[in-house]
């Protein structure tokens, strides 16, 4: 594949063998990202806090690959209990503001770690002049 991938914060990522995110062109795949805190840091247990916590990896994904969040263009959320769907959505708008992504928000079962209430999956496509970096972004398990 020609393309650059980033890697993040989530062990899971080495022990699975996914990347956090993968640029291919101008298209930005962003993978499901939980609310994954770094080792010894509290995680955050509130549905909002969480949310926040998806973008902000999100965040540093797309911008380790030269994109923007203004260039997103639909985003996935996972939730395990829809009485979290207003406090997401307020998150997600906080997150994205003006841009407004194509969005989807679904109820499931349960996400791999019983504490995370939300998931989030994002796409972007970088439209402007940024340069497709050539490298792979930092690696922290």
């Amino acid at each position: 594949m020609n393309g650059a991938r980033f890697h993040g914060v989530s062990p899971y990522e080495a022990e699975f063998g996914f990347s956090r995110a993968v640029r291919v062109g101008d298209v930005i795949h962003v993978a499901g990202t939980a609310p994954v805190v770094d080792p010894g840091t509290q995680p955050v247990l509130d549905a909002y806090g969480q949310m926040l916590r998806c973008g902000e990896i999100a965040r540093e994904a797309i911008e380790g690959l030269g994109g923007s969040m203004a260039d997103v263009v639909r985003t996935r959320m996972f939730l395990v209990d829809a009485a979290d769907a207003d406090a997401v959505g307020r998150a997600h708008k906080e997150i994205f503001g003006d841009n407004e992504p194509a969005a989807t928000m679904v109820v499931v079962a349960a996400l791999l770690d019983p504490v995370w209430r939300v998931e989030i999956e994002v796409e972007a496509i970088v439209t402007n002049a940024r340069p497709h970096p050539t490298s792979r972004g930092p690696i922290r398990v």
